[in-house]
């Protein structure tokens, strides 16, 4: 479902703040993988997400997202393609809209605008149902406005936003870092629910070790811009922080520092 190919990414290149983001990175994913990214500071963790996005064009490589090539393509070409969830709550969706709208603007997302104004009875209670299995009672809270919500609340909001439409590929850009362990916990249970329920193919990046662990059938290290891990399957299942922590040492040579991460 999504192939990168020798990805490479160069910031600021030819001075003395060039940054070589992303080094020749390579990673194909199965349709329905669900898998978790994490690495240390400057790895290229957020680069790559971007990079799949379309926020800025590649130097070289290509990427490919159910067999389609798109490298080329622009960001807003992409969105029937993608979904995708941030890191602050506060993006991802309209704040002076309503829920219902919000949920309106996504189920159109990719799709030619046309001049019809309404949101039909049948995607209201289309919507209606959704948001019922939130089970955040948001389904009677429909012409709410989001921003009201609370950050936990606009999370799940943006994830149902995100998979509404079933993407080739979703994207969850740390996307609990900025909540309560206790919100942050429950956003994660939605996202599993949401990435099975519809066998989403998923990359989600983390900076906690053990959500990177428990989430997902796969999982992938990033360092200098490249995979120097990947485990799946039985392997990924009998993982613990301490194993990781090793494996890191070994595949790249170095030690794996990040407080964010030994501290999550």
């Amino acid at each position: 479902m999504l192939k990168i190919e020798n990805v490479t990414k160069v910031f600021n290149a030819g001075t003395v703040n060039e940054k070589v983001a992303l080094n020749g990175l390579s990673l194909h994913l199965n349709e329905g993988d669900f898998c978790t990214v994490i690495g240390g500071n400057g790895a290229g963790k957020s680069t790559m997400l971007n990079a799949i996005a379309g926020v800025w064009g590649v130097d070289e490589g290509n990427i490919i997202i159910d067999g389609q090539d798109v490298t080329k393509l622009p960001e807003f070409k992409r969105a029937s393609f993608l979904g995708r969830v941030f890191q602050d709550p506060m993006m991802g969706t309209a704040p002076t809209m309503q829920i219902v709208e919000n949920l309106a603007l996504a189920a159109r997302r990719g799709k030619k605008r046309t001049l019809r104004p309404s949101i039909s009875k049948a995607e209201i209670e289309e919507f209606r149902d959704k948001l019922a299995m939130l089970d955040l009672g948001l389904e009677n809270r429909m012409t709410t406005k989001v921003g009201l919500l609370s950050g936990g609340q606009r999370q799940a909001i943006t994830l149902l936003m995100a998979s509404l439409r079933q993407p080739k590929v979703l994207l969850l850009d740390e996307h609990t870092a900025a909540l309560d362990p206790k919100t942050a916990a429950k956003v994660l249970e939605l996202s599993d629910r949401i990435v099975e329920d519809n066998n989403l193919t998923t990359l989600m990046v983390t900076h906690n070790m053990r959500d990177a662990i428990a989430h997902g059938n796969r999982l992938i290290m990033l360092n200098n811009g490249r995979v120097v891990l990947d485990i799946a399957g039985e392997d990924k299942k009998k993982l613990t922080v301490s194993d990781l922590l090793q494996r890191f040492s070994v595949a790249s040579g170095e030690e794996f520092v990040n407080d964010r991460a030994l501290l999550g």
